[in-house]
């Protein structure tokens, strides 16, 4: 058995490199990638060193590129771990393969060899509507529409894109709803279909229901030759020959650089072409020799008289050779490749802004959770303050019906109150009565009164005698206590003086002490007499308690009904003395007489003694 040498395929635009070959190189790596996936047979992603050989020999063959098989072998030389290679074959394909392609090969022939190596692996053509040559070219379409990325797929709008243009080259109805359906699948398996998997669902007609293999046959071959030969506009006119000058039916095909015509359609026999730069250009031509519809291609080096079959036809031969002339000016690919990269660019910003929307939408959700727990917390605090509000209220209601009891218990209080007040007026009332009656009593006892109040005056003036007596005594006691205190703040102030002044300070104490001696006891005199003129007061004192009891029972009743009847007392007989403690009992003339009589007690009283 001999021994297996493998190496992995890594495939990466970018290892290409930005040149003008980079969409050719772009397009034949996917072909390549299709028959690299088909010799790796267990799926490891690594392809035997002989079939690489095979491979790059076929590739450099197809591709018109000297064949250096010296090459592949240093590049896949064994290291000193086995005879297992360490490198991809990525590396040697761009420096000894697509570095050295040049645009004079046939592609769709490469396509055919990368096709013929892969397609039986992959798919059954036996139950299938459409041939292989059909086949194979849904397989270039695929490879043309497809992404950019490993393992090749293609996407939902390419797929629409393609099924579009199928139905419209077969003349039938695109149905938006089936299609749907089938995107719908898609979404939910969550991949996109590789090219085995189209290959099958254009193969089993289902989205070409009604039609023939032939008429399914024929719009796959004008959507390959519109998409991948890339042939803008193709149909049969009128040419005008440059030696004979004699008009020819031609079959034209307008490239995005030339314009070739052949006898028929079937693309046999070519008869030449006309190669377009940016020099070129297209103009109309009024009718002549009986031909209509004329206009005229003129380059560099000749022009060509062209008659299409109608003003329409012409008008859109004009445009379509003036936009392939536009395209060479500009420097830009064909317009289906433009199509393709406006589409891709138009997808990638979507994307972006898709991406940014999410973001946006991440950020809108997480402003919208914290509304919402704000929410939440409002709604909370709402409800707290509901429930405290009905707290509040239950509260209300319950100091409300404690209100309620309390005024309708004062009411009963006050209905109680003013029963008990109406018996008492009706009480008041008899009492009222009674009260006449005692009234008209007490103007009996009022004559009789009088007799009384005459004594009793006569002993307040008495009374009033000896109160002025007393008077004059605390006054002169109080003058003397003056004396002394003044005399006793005289001594403190001395006091606080200096050591030196004691001495002579103490002898004024003694001097005053016995001034004060003397005081005193000219104030125990005071006192002595004060102590009889109250044995005196008593005596009188005496006598008007006497006075007064004859009219104390009489006082007594009276008081009791005091404020409702108005005692009438005697008139003023005569100019009344005023005493500190009110009218005086005696006129002035008997208080004279009563200090003669004290005073000659008292001189008796003194010499006696």
């Amino acid at each position: 058995m001999s021994v297996r040498k493998s190496c992995s395929f890594t495939l990466t635009s970018s290892a290409l490199g930005a040149t003008n070959m980079g969409l050719l190189r772009d397009e034949l790596l996917k072909s390549i990638w299709h028959a690299f996936t088909a010799l790796d047979v267990d799926q490891s992603g690594k392809v035997s060193k002989s079939q690489l050989k095979v491979l790059s020999h076929n590739l450099c063959t197809v591709m018109k590129v000297p064949h250096d098989p010296v090459a592949l072998e240093e590049h896949f030389k064994d290291d000193d771990e086995g005879p297992v290679s360490n490198q991809g074959y990525m590396p040697y394909l761009n420096r000894f393969i697509l570095d050295k392609v040049r645009d004079n090969f046939d592609i769709l022939e490469f396509n055919n060899v990368c096709w013929t190596l892969c397609f039986k692996k992959n798919i059954n053509m036996s139950h299938l509507l459409i041939s292989n040559d059909d086949a194979f070219k849904v397989w270039c379409i695929f490879n043309f529409l497809s992404e950019d990325r490993y393992p090749l797929v293609i996407i939902t709008e390419e797929i629409e894109y393609f099924l579009r243009k199928l139905m419209e080259a077969m003349g039938g109805i695109w149905n938006q709803e089936r299609f749907d359906d089938y995107k719908l699948m898609l979404n939910r398996k969550q991949q996109c279909p590789s090219a085995w998997e189209l290959i099958e669902l254009v193969g089993m007609g289902h989205f070409s229901k009604g039609m023939n293999r032939q008429t399914l046959s024929m719009g796959i071959s004008e959507v390959f030759q519109e998409l991948i030969l890339d042939v803008l506009r193709q149909g049969y006119m009128m040419k005008k020959g440059h030696k004979r000058k004699n008009w020819t039916e031609r079959w034209f095909v307008l490239g995005p650089n030339s314009m070739s015509y052949y006898v028929s359609e079937d693309l046999t026999d070519k008869k030449g072409e006309i190669l377009l730069d940016r020099n070129c250009c297209v103009e109309s031509l009024p009718d002549k020799e009986g031909k209509k519809c004329l206009f005229i291609v003129k380059c560099s080096d000749k022009s060509f008289e062209i008659s299409a079959s109608d003003k329409k036809r012409k008008q859109e031969w004009i445009q379509a050779i003036q936009t392939c002339i536009q395209l060479l000016r500009l420097g830009l690919p064909s317009p289906h490749r433009e199509a393709r990269l406006r589409r891709r660019e138009l997808r990638q910003k979507q994307q972006a802004e898709k991406g940014e929307l999410e973001e946006r939408m991440r950020l809108l959700q997480i402003a919208n959770e914290n509304k919402h727990r704000q929410l939440e917390s409002m709604t909370k605090k709402l409800e707290e303050a509901v429930a405290t509000a009905t707290l509040e209220e239950q509260r209300r209601k319950q100091t409300q019906t404690d209100l309620q009891d309390r005024y309708r218990t004062d009411l009963e209080r006050e209905k109680m109150v003013r029963q008990q007040m109406e018996e008492q007026v009706a009480q008041k009332s008899s009492e009222l009565e009674q009260y006449l009656q005692r009234v008209r009593e007490l103007e009996d006892m009022y004559h009789r009164l009088e007799d009384a109040l005459e004594d009793e005056r006569q002993a307040r003036q008495d009374e009033e005698t000896m109160r002025k007596l007393q008077t004059r005594l605390l006054e002169e006691e109080s003058a003397k206590r003056a004396e002394l205190e003044q005399i006793h703040l005289q001594q403190q102030r001395a006091i606080s003086q200096t050591q030196a002044e004691k001495q002579e300070l103490e002898n004024d104490r003694l001097a005053k002490e016995m001034v004060l001696q003397a005081a005193m006891l000219q104030l125990e005199s005071l006192e002595r007499e004060r102590h009889g003129a109250l044995e005196q007061y008593e005596e009188v004192r005496m006598k008007l308690e006497q006075a007064a009891n004859k009219t104390k029972s009489w006082k007594d009743k009276v008081a009791k009904h005091e404020g409702l009847v108005r005692l009438i007392q005697p008139g003023d007989k005569g100019p009344q003395r005023m005493t500190n403690w009110g009218p005086a009992a005696f006129t002035d003339t008997e208080l004279d007489l009563r200090k003669k009589s004290w005073q000659e007690r008292k001189n008796h009283n003194q010499s006696s003694q």
